[in-house]
């Protein structure tokens, strides 16, 4: 089966084509600057063979027709007709309550996910579009919504609830939904299958670690709690939000500032984190060569960052009553060994030894970086969103739900 996965921000279309007979990716590609001057394709087949078109790219529409186009291209193709897609995944962002696995595109699904941009206003937008893309374009192709919340759906109630007045969850639907629950869900699967372990029974803390970061605890192959809540901006230090913040500070920086609720959203999520702190960039690396050199704001930026993800580990084997496994991913996860080793040290207590020098020489590959005595497994598994979107699409398209 081959499955095309799109994933459509407000000004770009990332894309990757699978055929699932082997898990294999055959082409991928990105559309960048759209409605914008100087929008552009670029497109790389499994050869590792690359080409760029630009051209005018007006809106996702147009990008997704670029993109069908390549595909089925004789010089840079793939495939010789658009009939050779058997399905598109689709990654959304936002499911709210109702949607708690990933489904089949209908009128129905696209009605509920229009109501749920409210909740999700810079991401379930762009999302659609690319549904709407594909209805107009290749009509007769099987469309699957994979959500990034659904994962999350199986909290307790007591975990995902916020201490307000209960009226008004009921009213807006104000709660923790969490997100990155894609890559949560790959990450402590694959995690298993390389250790050859069921997750039943097993207490898994994953650490999604990029511009965006969340951790999430996993108990029996559920989630149970994640750090991201009502939007992304809760929870860890990011690039460029802030993540857990008094509410009354954002109250008195409002009005000391003398501003409304979209410059606060702008602040808090675009200004903050990383970048706010450092005064520099909201790039880790960036940071990690400046702290290098001496820069005290970059230096504390590394530690705040560091040190909100242990005390989400620590929360969390509490609150599971236990860790078995520790899981690094996402840029951050995945490449920075000094990150991973600031945010393991002091987590002996818990069974966490890290294997210093296999951890330094481990980036981006599947490996275990504890000690061999360790009572916590702790490994990094590259995240594979796509492929997790992809793997989706065909079991719900096989199922017809």
């Amino acid at each position: 089966m081959k499955i095309l996965v799109l994933n459509c921000g407000s000004s770009s279309i990332k894309y990757q084509f699978f055929s699932l007979d082997n898990n294999s990716l055959i082409a991928k590609g990105i559309v960048e600057k759209i409605g914008m001057k100087g929008s552009f394709l670029k497109h790389e087949k499994e050869d590792g063979q690359k080409v760029m078109f630009e051209g005018e790219i007006l809106d996702h529409k147009i990008g997704i027709e670029y993109i069908l186009g390549v595909l089925s291209s004789t010089k840079h193709g793939c495939i010789k007709k658009l009939e050779e897609i058997n399905a598109v995944g689709h990654r959304v962002v936002h499911g709210g309550e109702l949607f708690t696995e990933s489904k089949l595109v209908n009128e129905a699904v696209i009605g509920a996910l229009e109501k749920y941009t409210e909740l999700a206003p810079l991401h379930n937008p762009p999302n659609l579009k690319g549904i709407y893309g594909i209805k107009s374009l290749i009509p007769s192709i099987p469309q699957v919504a994979v959500f990034d919340t659904a994962f999350h759906t199986s909290m307790p109630k007591h975990a995902y609830m916020y201490a307000i007045p209960y009226a008004l969850y009921k009213k807006y639907g104000i709660r923790r939904y969490g997100f990155h629950g894609t890559s949560h869900r790959y990450v402590s699967a694959r995690a298993c299958e390389i250790l050859g372990v069921n997750p039943k029974g097993l207490k898994i803390i994953t650490c999604h670690l990029g511009n965006g970061a969340s951790v999430c605890a996993i108990k029996d192959g559920i989630s149970v709690d994640t750090s991201m809540g009502f939007t992304p901006i809760e929870g860890l230090v990011m690039g460029t939000r802030s993540g857990d913040i008094d509410m009354g500070a954002v109250s008195y920086i409002m009005d000391k500032e003398k501003i409304g609720t979209k410059s606060a959203s702008i602040l808090f999520n675009k200004h903050s984190g990383l970048l706010g702190i450092s005064g520099i960039s909201s790039d880790m690396r960036e940071i990690q060569e400046a702290a290098s050199k001496g820069d005290e704001r970059c230096i504390l930026a590394i530690k705040m960052f560091n040190y909100r993800v242990k005390k989400y580990i620590g929360s969390y084997a509490a609150a599971m009553g236990g860790i078995d496994l520790l899981i690094f991913t996402g840029g951050v996860g995945e490449n920075s060994d000094s990150n991973r080793k600031g945010i393991c040290e002091g987590l002996e207590f818990l069974g966490i030894e890290l294997d210093e020098q296999i951890n330094a020489g481990s980036r981006g590959k599947e490996i275990t970086i504890s000690k061999k005595n360790s009572k916590v497994k702790v490994m990094v598994v590259p995240t594979n969103e796509e492929l997790m979107i992809a793997i989706d699409t065909q079991r719900i398209i096989a199922e017809g739900n």
